[in-house]
């Protein structure tokens, strides 16, 4: 989870900040300098990458913690995590190197090239089409399957576990509710299906996006706002930042010991003026 908490924030620093917020209110500022565009361009796909196939690894950890007890030990371990994280990192940013390339300037001002903007030859290029192609396999294709395929055998083996207590505890459904580990078995059901479901869902457009994009012949990062498909991209990023921040946010939330770290927070500043009010009554 801490990971996965670093990649979103590293699409929230590379998207949001530098290159969204940048773009909006610090026209003219070093990061529009067209090489440190395209370089911050390739880190945010980097950083997203991460983000969805952290979420992946998460996932099938989950699986193999609930439904492999046999591999559970040798797999669900700090060592295998780390290096999970390491490869996923590493390959993230290995595949977005091409990224960096694909990018020209806009303008040219003094001799110093700004903005970014994609090649337009690059859309009659086998090999980049092909590239393009393995990339919205990658992300978000596979994870979409991935996703879905082991939240469901996840989901198949804690209902399959429900099942089997309640005939040894011999219990209705009526007293089910009292079975906490009937109710914790729900809950997870529940937090799977949140998890699949946004990020579905909030990967939906930007998939449709990519694959129109391809068959229509449109490139990518259009400037003409007023083109449909500019709006379709747009409208897809928006919901790739806020997908960043959607699964860490629910996973930490089902938590008990988030919620009460969080609870105690919230309740400082209060039980702070609180007792300085009782130690002011107190020296009176």
């Amino acid at each position: 989870m801490v990971a996965m908490a670093v990649a979103d924030l590293l699409v929230i620093i590379f998207d949001v900040i530098l290159y969204e917020i940048n773009d909006m209110y610090f026209p003219g500022s070093l990061l529009d300098y067209t090489p440190i565009c395209s370089l911050n361009i390739a880190l945010v796909f980097a950083a997203i990458d991460c983000s969805v196939w952290l979420t992946v690894a998460f996932t099938f950890d989950r699986y193999i913690a609930i439904g492999c007890p046999k591999l559970r030990g040798k797999y669900c371990t700090e060592r295998t995590a780390t290096k999970v994280i390491l490869i996923v990192f590493g390959l993230s940013f290995v595949q977005n190197i091409p990224i960096f390339f694909e990018n020209e300037h806009v303008y040219i001002i003094d001799n110093i090239p700004y903005l970014c903007k994609v090649k337009s030859y690059l859309s009659s290029l086998t090999i980049w089409v092909a590239y393009f192609f393995v990339d919205i396999i990658l992300t978000p294709l596979v994870p979409f399957l991935s996703v879905a395929l082991l939240n469901a055998l996840t989901t198949r083996h804690i209902l399959q576990a429900a099942r089997i207590r309640k005939g040894l505890r011999g219990k209705g459904s009526l007293e089910d509710y009292n079975d906490p580990e009937i109710v914790n078995r729900r809950k997870s059901i529940i937090l799977l299906l949140s998890i699949s479901s946004c990020f579905i869902l909030l990967w939906l457009v930007t998939f449709v996006h990519s694959i129109c994009t391809q068959l229509v012949g449109v490139q990518f990062m259009l400037t003409d706002y007023n083109h449909p498909f500019a709006t379709m991209e747009h409208t897809g990023y928006m919901l790739q930042c806020l997908s960043s921040c959607t699964n860490t946010f629910i996973y930490a939330v089902a938590q008990a010991k988030f919620r009460e770290a969080f609870a105690k927070s919230v309740k400082y500043p209060f039980t702070l003026v609180k007792n300085i009010f009782q130690v002011i009554q107190t020296s009176h």
